[in-house]
């Protein structure tokens, strides 16, 4: 039974420790800060990621790469990089003469994740590739085994493993903070417009490989596993798509499922490309619900207790979720941290998603999960929550 402790305790904003050791920080520019390639100049990088390498203490930016040059020399400008740090995706490959640049940051439509993260491995250099991983398992196991071929480093960017309240969040759960769980809700989805550039390649389905679905379904997915802490053993799909809306011309708007897990629980959720944004779940256990809306949001997440007496709020300190993403991979590739989310863990909610899709595809008829695998390690055990990036 968790305690006012224990929710004290993990939810106060104090650092949370990191079972390998501690984490130390380098200064920006210094020899311990690693320097990042980000590839791919579209919302996310403008918005989120670059400003946060900005302030980062383990990372820095050491180049761009881009199909704009024009565009790239503004945002060079912006950051202080010489022109002489611009990369195209034509001349991509020649980062490998570059020793600044350790890590290749891929930040681009889905279907390009898997022969770039190839090619940063041939320049020997380290990749954190956002998720989904790719559009197929054949292209996932060819960035698994060129990133062994070459010795290096292969994170998923799946910042919710490395952020404050989803991180508590397991931990509580580990904590049986809900008594016995029995089910996990996940509600991911947001309005899609044509007239944004970043929503164009997410209807298109030979870009994004499966709309909603790769989009905002995979944090349902993966969030569902790491708050269960297990892997399911089958899952049935269902969608609900207008097909005169111009947007779902390749992709089905809303996708729901059902996980069943080996302990009995169910995971249930949904991912939709025509409703107000939302990134939530929830999970109801014997005793207790555990509530988050939102939960996988860049910032203003929250947890709730709910059905006991008296029950303690966690209040968690928010951080800078991409900066600390980064210098995570930082001290992996330092061999200060462990991996919480390589290669093989996008890998798991590809083939979550491939049965997901055979489903649709047969009419909601379950599928069973075909894996043996099992985290190496447990985020709620794992990772240090840091004061400060």
């Amino acid at each position: 039974m968790i305690t006012r402790r224990d929710v004290m305790e993990l939810g106060a904003g104090a650092a949370l420790t990191l079972s390998a050791g501690g984490v130390l920080h380098a200064q920006p520019g210094s020899a311990r800060s690693v320097g990042y390639a980000v590839v791919g100049l579209g919302k996310l990088s403008l918005g989120q990621i670059l400003p946060a390498l900005k302030a980062t203490k383990n990372a820095h930016l050491a180049a761009l790469v881009s199909g704009k040059p024009e565009k790239a020399r503004k945002v060079a400008a912006q950051y202080g990089l010489p022109e002489s740090a611009i990369y195209t995706y034509e001349n991509f490959d020649s980062i490998a003469k570059n020793p600044a640049i350790q890590v290749v940051y891929v930040v681009l439509p889905n279907a390009m994740h898997a022969d770039f993260t190839i090619r940063a491995f041939k320049a020997g250099k380290h990749v954190l590739c956002e998720k989904p991983m790719a559009v197929s398992l054949e292209e996932c196991e060819r960035m698994i085994a060129a990133g062994k071929a070459a010795k290096r480093q292969l994170m998923i960017a799946y910042r919710c493993q490395y952020e404050p309240v989803n991180v508590t969040a397991m931990q509580m759960m580990r904590k049986g903070a809900v008594g016995t769980p029995r089910l996990v809700n996940a509600v991911m989805g947001k309005q899609t417009d044509l007239s944004d550039p970043s929503d164009v390649w997410r209807l298109d389905r030979t870009m994004s490989g499966g709309g909603a679905l790769a989009d905002m379904g995979i944090y349902g997915i993966n969030a569902t596993r790491y708050l269960l802490a297990e892997e399911p053993v089958d899952v049935r799909g269902w969608a609900r798509t207008d097909k005169s809306d111009p947007r779902f011309r390749t992709v089905d708007d809303m996708v729901a499922w059902q996980m069943r897990f080996p302990s009995g629980a169910i995971g249930e959720g949904s991912s939709c490309f025509s409703q107000p944004g939302t990134m939530a779940w929830q999970v109801v256990g014997s005793e207790r619900r555990m509530v988050a809306d939102p939960a996988c949001f860049y910032g203003g997440n929250g947890i709730r207790i709910l059905g006991g007496k008296n029950d303690p709020q966690p209040q968690i300190a928010e951080i800078d979720q991409f900066g600390n993403e980064m210098n995570w991979f930082a001290d992996v590739i330092h061999g200060r941290a462990p991996n919480v989310s390589p290669g093989e863990e996008g890998l798991q909610d590809m083939r979550i998603m491939h049965a997901i899709m055979q489903s649709l595809a047969q009419g909601g008829q379950t599928v069973a999960i075909e894996s043996s695998y099992r985290r190496a390690y447990d985020p709620a055990t794992a990772v240090g929550i840091r004061t400060a990036v």
